[in-house]
């Protein structure tokens, strides 16, 4: 043996006894290696923020608020601790659990919704998420058996374009081809890379494919640019799965013929995305097809406008109305399918609508940020998942007129009461009146979204609530004001469904901040 080899051997042997006798989160706070990486795979570390990584993956539940607490009055910021549980949630769970990438996908949304809030309120949707990240880990056992490792990069020789290579590979169902691809694409940037990453995304419709894909991007911006391989390919292992799934069942996806034939059929790719705008009732028109039609149909009616030059953002604006009537057309889960959490009648978390939303505010977004191919294809990939689904939905959405009848008051202050009133009576029907009602006196929005932020937090939203209060809240901010409050209407009705069922960990973070 090498002095060399020697020192490093008597070195690895101290570090692990004085890890066995420190405990693996404070020696991961003096910079040391994890005790369990040391017999595995190689770890996959994150440089400085390794400590506060390490933290959220090994701090026992019970531990977790108190501590993360002590560190922001320390002087570590939300963003950090953002960062840090996003990080964390990869390295365990590789986007391959399926509570592990619903917290995942609650992250970005958590730390808009702090913004929203006073000083010192701020920290709860954040730590509420982060409580459930860290449980999930604990539970599933992931914190010591991570699922992502360092990966190196595949060397590419083909005549397929970038996206088209990593497609092909996610097709054969090969994890470790996909894997190493997507290594050798991310050198680049991370802006080529995510539109690398949606030729496979745009190859099935599953709203968790989407929206892991498009939230993983958005935390690029807390995480940063460097970690954009390791946020973006949990997408890429995602569509693995789901491939093979697929090839399990036999079955093959519909949108890979649907889109390369409409592709071809308007000459789409041959010119830049249009600038036209439309009017209302244009808008109106090309919703109620996107949501009556079938998924082929709806795919075509966006096709048709894109040719004709529609600007991108109005057709977005269609696409996300069109998943907004879905809502509030929902009939509620049925008597067969109520389940813990979800009862019968209710809307809230993994309903067709709250799922229409989110994939329809994720394939708009992931528009506004790709490049002009992919602007094309996510429109009418959006349009395609989001059609197809009205069967069985009520003839007439929410609210009733009835519902509206029963509305007498036209004072802010008591409408604001009345529906947070019914929130806290699960009266859906009377929230979404009461709401409506609001809307079309046109008053101020702040106040309401105050009442319905306040329970997006404190209720557990089966996995769903904050990312679906952020949908709502960026659809009202970019929706013309002729159609914009259905969005809220559909807030009203989805937090009153989910009334009743406290976050874990909400109470106690409320108690340690003492709010």
């Amino acid at each position: 043996m090498s002095r060399y080899a020697r020192r490093e051997f008597l070195a690895d042997i101290g570090r692990g006894m004085l890890i066995a006798g420190i405990g693996p989160v404070l020696a991961a706070d003096l910079g040391l290696a994890s005790a369990h990486a040391a017999d595995g795979p190689e770890t996959l570390s994150f440089g400085d923020r390794e400590p506060l990584v390490r933290l959220m993956q090994e701090t026992p539940t019970d531990k977790l608020l108190p501590t993360l607490i002590a560190r922001l009055n320390g002087g570590t910021d939300l963003a950090a601790l953002v960062a840090a549980g996003a990080l964390a949630n990869a390295r365990s769970f590789g986007g391959q659990d399926y509570n592990g990438y619903h917290a995942f996908m609650a992250l970005a949304p958590a730390f808009h919704m702090s913004a929203e809030l006073s000083a010192e309120r701020r920290a709860l949707p954040i730590l509420k998420v982060l409580y459930r990240n860290t449980s999930r880990i604990h539970e599933s056992g992931c914190g010591t058996r991570e699922v992502l490792h360092p990966i190196s990069p595949a060397k590419l020789a083909s005549n397929l374009s970038r996206g088209e290579l990593l497609r092909a590979a996610t097709r054969k169902a090969d994890m470790d081809e996909a894997e190493h691809t997507f290594a050798a694409l991310a050198q680049i940037s991370a802006d080529e890379a995510f539109n690398d990453l949606l030729y496979s995304v745009q190859d099935e419709v599953d709203v968790h494919r989407v929206v892991l894909a498009w939230r993983a991007r958005a935390l690029l911006d807390l995480a940063g640019q460097e970690q954009a391989h390791t946020l973006l390919r949990q997408s890429v292992r995602f569509c693995v799965s789901q491939e093979k799934d697929l090839q399990r069942r036999g079955r093959q996806a519909e949108i890979r013929t649907v889109l390369p034939k409409l592709l071809d059929q308007y000459r789409l790719l041959s010119k830049p995305p249009g600038t036209r705008s439309a009017e209302d009732g244009q808008v109106a028109h090309l919703a109620e097809a996107i949501y009556s039609g079938s998924r082929p149909a709806a795919a075509e009616a966006v096709a048709a406008a894109l040719a004709e030059g529609t600007a991108p953002d109005t057709i977005g604006e269609a696409l996300s109305l069109a998943a907004n009537r879905l809502v509030l057309c929902d009939p509620g889960r049925r008597k067969e399918h109520a389940e813990a959490g979800k009862p019968e009648g209710s809307v809230h978390g993994a309903s067709v609508g709250v799922h229409a939303c989110d994939a329809a505010n994720a394939w708009r977004n992931i528009a506004r940020v790709s490049n002009a191919r992919n602007v094309v294809c996510s429109l009418i990939v959006g349009a395609f998942h989001t059609g197809g689904q009205s069967t069985g939905q009520a003839a007439q959405p929410r609210p009733l007129p009835e519902h509206l009848e029963a509305i007498k008051t036209t004072d802010a202050a008591e409408l604001l009461r009345e529906a947070e009133a019914a929130v806290r009576n699960r009266d859906q029907a009377r929230a979404a009146a009461v709401v409506h009602r609001y809307g079309e006196l046109n008053l101020p929005h702040r106040p309401l979204f105050d009442v319905l932020l306040r329970y997006a937090i404190s209720e557990d939203g089966a996995l769903h609530a904050e990312k679906f209060y952020r949908t709502v809240t960026e659809e009202f901010a970019t929706t013309r004001p002729a159609f914009r409050w259905r969005h809220p209407v559909a807030l009203a009705r989805v937090t009153a469904s989910e009334y009743g069922y406290p976050a874990p960990g909400y109470a106690e973070a409320c108690k340690l901040l003492k709010v």
